[in-house]
């Protein structure tokens, strides 16, 4: 599964804001009161936030806002990860932004998070090769490394995914890499799911032949290109609409071929020298204190046998149905379950800041002469 001359990695431990998005839209906390509930209850040191959902007016950040985000994080004793950014080229109503004014707007999100303190930016899928390659340079402007997201129903070894890593060998630039998203590489629909679907009236015949379809796609393997996605696509909303549920149609076909990816864990071989980030993808906890449908213990023996040095950001994706369980506590016992994971495989997972801090600094390019 791995290279046996490599040195074992050891992954640092985070979190994504997003994971917390439902306490957050409830107004139980604000975005400081977010970030110091991560530092007291130890979900860090390492932290990742989505820029346009937590920062009011971004990409355009301050000066004083930017030293009052950068002395909090000092404060609390964490280490910023990576901050998401957009790739939105249809801001506009009329018509899609064209290249040059995609990279400009990529440029401006690029600038925010240097400036705020981000090592790397998160980039959506919908780039392309040639826009990646013209990012390059501002990347390595800025210090910032982009971490374009491999995200189901992508994977790995899809064609788009491996056309970016030809790409970046091309382009010869360290700042270039991907993210990766263990929702690419689950094994079942979400406990969790399933039973959010009941509390809206689905029977059990009808969830059991959801789970069913599901299970017949993952030992077919992922989609082969979109038609073969668009297929599975429609079954779901037959499925629901032969079952008298045609409202649950498009809720189904979303979650079953674009949330719960059936690629297998090696697979991210094919990518691993470029990783440079890791969303920590899950969707719940079960009475054994185990991740039931991620193959989480799996996927970080994978990263620690590969030399992985990155961070990983848990991200709770559950919060999305799951109204009636904390995510706090979601998050402590899934975090659990990765450390343990890191030594069982003759590892531990990074959770002191300061050694997370200058981990990362070495994992990562080196930001030198970088302007924010």
């Amino acid at each position: 599964m791995s290279d046996p001359t490599t040195r074992l990695g050891s992954p640092i431990q985070g979190v994504t804001l997003y994971s917390f998005t439902r306490a957050f839209h409830g107004r139980e906390y604000d975005l400081e009161g977010l970030i110091r509930k991560v530092a007291a209850d130890g979900y860090g040191p390492g932290l990742e936030i989505i820029g346009f959902s937590s920062f009011r007016g971004f990409p355009a950040i301050d000066d004083r806002f930017a030293g009052w985000f950068r002395d909090l994080i000092d404060e609390l004793g964490l280490v910023t990860t990576s901050l998401a950014i957009n790739a939105d080229i249809g801001i506009h109503r009329d018509r899609l932004l064209n290249q040059d004014e995609l990279i400009e707007y990529m440029r401006r999100q690029i600038e925010a998070a240097a400036k705020l303190g981000f090592p790397i930016a998160r980039v959506q899928i919908s780039i392309t090769p040639d826009s990646m390659a013209a990012l390059a340079p501002i990347a390595e402007r800025y210090g910032v490394t982009l971490a374009l997201e491999v995200h189901a129903d992508q994977y790995a070894s899809h064609p788009r995914i491996l056309a970016l890593r030809d790409r970046y060998e091309e382009v010869g630039s360290p700042f270039l890499g991907f993210t990766a998203d263990w929702g690419a590489t689950t094994v079942g629909f979400a406990p969790s799911l399933i039973e959010a679907y009941r509390r809206r009236g689905a029977t059990d015949e009808l969830l059991g032949q959801v789970v069913d379809l599901w299970n017949e796609f993952y030992e077919a393997g992922p989609p082969a290109d979109q038609a073969d996605h668009g297929q599975r696509f429609g079954r779901f909303i037959g499925l629901a609409a032969q079952n008298g549920r045609p409202d649950l149609g498009i809720d189904f076909a979303i979650n079953g071929t674009g949330l719960f990816g059936p690629a297998r864990v090696d697979d991210w071989l094919e990518i691993m020298p470029w990783i440079k980030h890791v969303h920590g993808k899950f969707f719940g906890i079960d009475e054994n204190r185990e991740e039931p449908s991620v193959p989480v213990r799996d996927l970080i023996a994978l990263l620690v046998q590969s030399g992985y040095d990155g961070a990983i950001s848990s991200e709770y994706e559950g919060w999305h149905w799951n109204y009636w369980q904390s995510p706090f506590e979601i998050i402590r016992d899934e975090q659990a379950v990765q450390r343990s994971a890191a030594q069982n495989a003759g590892s531990r997972m990074v959770t002191d800041a300061e050694e997370a801090r200058l981990q990362l600094a070495q994992w990562l390019p080196s930001t030198e002469g970088a302007s924010a």
